[in-house]
């Protein structure tokens, strides 16, 4: 399964750690997400499949009490939307945001701001990232559709990021291996 591919360098890195992190593991990251969005190709996607894997979602969260909120959405067209016991209205905000990144770069909003550090520093640190309507921070994934594209967004919001992109992660390889989509 995907999201049980391992992180090949000593220390995974941390996105949401302050302190300073070896460029190997930020790199050995990047790669490792590369990897998950090249597997991840669904062969179909449509309004059923985003209610299936929403509920997908949905239960993942709930059998592990997560306080999160899911989201997946066609550009700004809400497909599924639920906010489960313990989220908050920030959480929505940050589904707003974090979608909107991968919807601009087709990229999991993990990855986005994975990038904007290579070689130091944070995308937000660019004048031109609009932090109200974008952000760089995990738990946004695309759904790429093979020869079509990227067709919808995945979000998840209410866990440290690296866990919101795992979650979706989680539910896209287990939606795949059940052979929907």
């Amino acid at each position: 399964m995907v999201h049980d591919a391992t992180v090949t360098s000593e220390q995974e890195f941390d996105p949401d750690s302050r302190e300073e992190q070896p460029e190997a593991a930020l790199h050995s990251l990047i790669e490792h997400l590369e990897y998950e969005v090249s597997a991840l190709h669904l062969n179909g996607f449509n309004q059923a499949d985003a209610l299936a894997l929403g509920l997908l979602l949905v239960e993942l969260a709930t059998r592990r009490d997560l306080p999160v909120a899911i989201d997946i959405r066609r550009n700004e067209h809400v497909l599924f939307h639920v906010s489960l016991p313990g989220a908050t209205p920030d959480n929505e905000l940050w589904v707003q945001r974090k979608s909107r990144t991968t919807e601009r770069y087709a990229e999991p909003s993990l990855l986005v701001g994975l990038k904007g550090r290579l070689g130091g520093g944070r995308l937000e640190d660019n004048g031109w990232f609009d932090e109200v309507r974008y952000a760089s921070q995990g738990g946004a994934f695309p759904i790429f559709v093979k020869g079509t594209g990227h067709v919808a967004t995945a979000t998840v919001s209410g866990l440290p990021q690296k866990a919101d992109h795992d979650l979706v992660v989680e539910a896209l390889t287990t939606f795949l291996n059940r052979g929907n989509g």
